[in-house]
């Protein structure tokens, strides 16, 4: 009971913890599904009039839609004059094309963001940054323009309301409506001035978010051209007169009454709803207060809703759909791979719900000339089927596997000549042309091969089963007694009933009139299903490659190292755990390993400077050729430029220090040098080994490595570092720390590194009873033996996720914050301050990749090459 009852204190607390820190996303989240259960009870209390609505929209004069889709593209670009004015009016420049992809794409983000439309300033800066123009330009610039985007809807809305008050046809609620907007456009034009002048509110800010202090200074210097202020204002009226014009082309296709001043109002409503709501773009709240403001002046309530469903078509879903192609025509890589499952999963929405509804009765007589009815029956369970497997195709979409792009494609085929057998549903069929047309053009996304021995497994099996359950079927049918289904079956009808069942086509007027005959169904309703299923399963497992590399290839990688060889991770390239590509005929050569469906490269390419985009470019295609992606790790910032069009994430810094001005004298190496007077006054001592060392050697190291990895339950990884390997180490020079009776308590290898007058280690490995200070006592003892020897640098290997000074996209700040903030990650940081404590010059180290969507897996990917 005393457990219980502090298990529910505990939730309790935190509970209440979380809600006071998410309280405003919680209460955005109620806003919205208010909204939304708004506009759902407003659909299911106009079900009379929905089925008026299909009929009046289908009337529709397609000249007038026309006209409507032109101005569609009108208020585009208008709104790209918009942005252009607002940067104007901040001191920028930006082109009008930059402007009209920019809000294209932030409309379309504004869709699914919480506060919409103000939320979808913050993103998509990359682009424009590029341009010169500082991030905070660009937000000033986004503020003027969603300033000016509310302003002008008040402007509009005064002689709109005039007029209405005249006519006595406005109410209180859309008053209330009005008088909030006008507020909002005080509240942020005081605020502007507040922070503008340095006055409270930029005072409160400081004293609560300091971290906010350049972002604030930046705001209160920028000035705002008043020219361009009114021309921005000017743009954004034409925009509301745009949409007014919008509903007024509603009303004269839709064969209406047209009336001005019902679209102007109506418009000026529903936007102002538009601007309240905080997300999916006003969806309920527009469609419940237009429609309601159009009743007002006597339209009836399916016209009403027509005249609203017509214009959120050329205002929401034609600059959304245009949105997402801005984002395919940027081959926004991400967007390419999911963009495409999206449509799949809705493409399987629309037909299960196609079927589930009711037909369109005149369309239903229309196609009865051509087809029996069985035919269409057939075509209903098809396309349920279809819609069915469309849901579990676009999740292997997303995997990026070449067989679930066929199924997709033939899904669709099958979806465009079901829906128009079925009830001649030409909307359904478009769109999944639409989606076909979609999945072809992203078609090179899908790149990874199903597993061929599988596949034929799977297919036999299938068939081996469609046999079973059909011999199994008809011969159940044809024995059975009438008194099960009231039928006396013939040997056709077995093998028709069987194949229904099989295929889950239904029974075609059959009726089991018993718990046996339901059973007898229900079996082979399994069989069908589970054989289907397993011939899916089969033919879209991917193939995964399992490699072995030749010792011949690894003996001469090492060669092309001693030529070309120039950085401290050449001596893994050619290390018995990796892979080695080589151009046919070239010189060049590439190591790497494959997990998954990813060919992970180390590093750069070794080989004549000539040859390494030759290499790169190359090794792609072989990848592409074998369903693989290539990426790229700890590539340095030097050979950035062989990947010209790859993606590109910081991953860390690279330590290297300069022996040549190494001293432990001053402050900064106290601590140096108190640990190593401490060991030395216990009897410690370094000893050198070179090559080649003796067995007993080797065995005590051995001894040594494996007490580390049992005292701090690591174990031995490789890829772009060693294990311990008896006969590597033999051919290496170790430096240990012993006890004054020749105990071994520490020791690293210095391995081969290939960059100019630079040495390196590998393994650092102590006992469990290594004296405290006997890490850094080895590092400096190596130190001072390799500037014995000629060297001017040492190489300190890698410090993951450290040295991210500015990042420049979402994947980077994450880093950032993960670095500085989690606690899972806070041996990095303490990594990267011990390596500090000698004063290395760092080297920016990256991640070549292909596509965004890459990033989601290739952690996954790293972490299976490092294991040996």
């Amino acid at each position: 009971m005393k457990k219980a009852f502090h298990a529910l204190s505990l939730i309790r607390r935190n509970g209440m913890q979380y809600l006071r820190e998410n309280a405003r996303i919680i209460g955005q989240f109620i806003f919205t599904v208010f909204f939304i259960a708004l506009g759902i009870w407003f659909f299911h209390h106009q079900e009379t009039e929905l089925h008026q609505v299909r009929q009046t929209l289908s009337a529709s004069g397609w000249q007038w839609l026309g006209l409507g889709i032109l101005l569609t593209v009108v208020y585009i670009i208008l709104q790209g004059f918009m942005y252009v004015g607002s940067f104007a009016a901040t001191g920028s420049n930006v082109t009008l094309g930059d402007s009209v992809i920019l809000f294209l794409k932030r409309n379309f983000v504004s869709v699914f963001l919480p506060a919409g439309g103000i939320s979808s300033l913050a993103f998509f800066t990359a682009s424009i940054e590029k341009k010169g123009i500082s991030k905070s330009q660009i937000h000033f610039a986004s503020s003027v323009y969603a300033f000016v985007g509310i302003l002008s809807v008040v402007i509009v809305a005064i002689p709109v309301f005039v007029w209405a008050i005249i006519r006595g046809s406005i109410g209180a609620g859309e008053w209330a409506a009005l008088l909030s907007v006008s507020i909002l456009i005080a509240l942020l034009f005081l605020l502007y001035k507040s922070i503008a002048s340095q006055g409270y509110v930029y005072r409160k800010l400081l004293d609560r978010f300091p971290s906010l202090v350049s972002f604030l200074n930046d705001l209160s210097s920028n000035k705002i051209d008043k020219k361009h202020f009114i021309q921005v204002t000017w743009y954004s009226v034409l925009i509301e007169l745009t949409g007014i014009a919008h509903i007024y082309i509603a009303m004269v296709a839709l064969h209406q009454q047209p009336s001005l001043p019902a679209a102007a109002l109506a418009y000026i409503t529903a936007v102002i709803f538009l601007i309240v709501s905080p997300f999916l773009r006003g969806l309920g709240a527009v469609e419940v207060s237009m429609s309601y403001m159009l009743t007002r002046f006597g339209y009836s309530d399916a016209a009403a809703l027509s005249i609203t469903l017509f214009y959120r078509f050329l205002e929401f879903w034609l600059p959304l759909l245009a949105g997402a192609a801005s984002f395919l025509l940027h081959i926004n890589k991400l967007l390419m791979r999911v963009f495409p499952a999206l449509l799949l999963l809705l493409l399987g929405i629309v037909n299960i719900i196609s079927v589930l509804t009711p037909a369109i009765a005149h369309r239903l007589r229309f196609l009865e000339h051509f087809l029996p009815l069985d035919a269409m029956t057939v075509s209903n369970y098809f396309v349920l089927i279809a819609g069915l497997f469309l849901l579990v195709t676009a999740a292997f979409m997303l995997k990026g596997l070449r067989m679930a792009w066929y199924f997709a494609m033939a899904l669709c085929g099958i979806s465009v000549v079901g829906n128009l057998t079925k009830a001649v549903d030409y909307e359904e069929a478009i769109f999944s042309v639409a989606v076909a047309v979609i999945l072809y053009i992203s078609r090179k996304e899908y790149y990874i091969r199903n597993s061929r021995r599988l596949g034929i497994v799977g297919v036999q099996t299938t068939l081996l089963s469609c046999l079973a359950v059909l011999v199994y079927g008809f011969v159940g049918f044809y024995f059975l007694d009438q008194k099960h289904f009231g039928i006396e079956f013939s040997w056709k009808e077995s093998i028709r009933y069987t194949f229904q069942q099989f295929f889950l086509l239904g029974s075609g007027g059959m009726v089991a009139r018993d718990p046996f005959a339901r059973h007898f169904l229900y079996s082979i309703n399994v069989g069908g299903v589970a054989s289907i299923a397993f011939l899916t399963y089969t033919l879209v497992r991917p193939h995964f490659l399992k490699l072995t590399q030749e010792e011949e290839d690894l003996k001469w990688a090492k060669g092309q190292i001693e030529k070309y060889g120039h950085s401290a991770l050449d001596y893994f390239k050619a290390y018995p755990d990796k892979l080695i590509f080589r151009e046919e005929n070239g010189d060049a050569f590439l190591s790497y390993r494959i997990a998954g469906s990813f060919a992970v490269v180390l590093e750069s390419p070794v080989g004549p400077s000539e040859s390494l985009r030759n290499c790169i470019a190359a090794f792609d295609r072989y990848c592409f050729q074998r369903g693989l992606k290539s990426c790229y790790y700890r590539v340095p910032e030097e050979d950035l430029f062989l990947f010209p069009k790859k993606g590109k994430l910081f991953l860390g810094q690279e330590g290297v220090v300069d022996l040549t001005g190494f001293s432990l004298e001053g402050g900064a190496r106290k601590s140096i040098r108190n640990a190593l007077k401490k060991i030395s006054e216990k009897g410690f001592h370094a000893k050198i080994y070179k090559a080649p060392l003796e067995d007993v050697v080797l065995d005590v190291l051995q001894e040594v490595s494996d007490e580390w990895l049992a005292d701090t339950g690591r174990s031995e990884i490789v890829f772009s570092q060693g294990m311990f390997v008896t006969e590597e180490l033999r051919h290496q020079t170790i430096v240990t720390v012993e006890s004054d009776v020749g105990r071994i308590v520490a020791f690293l290898n210095i391995i081969p590194d290939y960059a100019q007058g630079e040495a390196t280690y590998d393994l650092i490995r102590k006992t469990k009873d290594a004296p405290n200070g006997v890490i850094d006592f080895l590092m400096v003892e190596m130190f001072l033996y390799l500037k014995k020897q000629g060297y001017n640098a040492v190489n300190l290997g890698f410090a993951p996720l450290s040295g991210i000074a500015d990042p420049r996209n979402f994947p980077e700040r994450s880093m950032k914050f993960a670095y500085e903030k989690i606690r899972t990650f806070s041996h990095y940081k303490g990594l990267r301050d011990y390596k500090e404590k000698f004063s290395p010059v760092w080297h920016n180290k990256y991640l070549i990749y292909d596509q965004d969507y890459d990033l989601f897996k290739i952690p996954a990917a790293l972490a299976k090459v490092i294991k040996p």
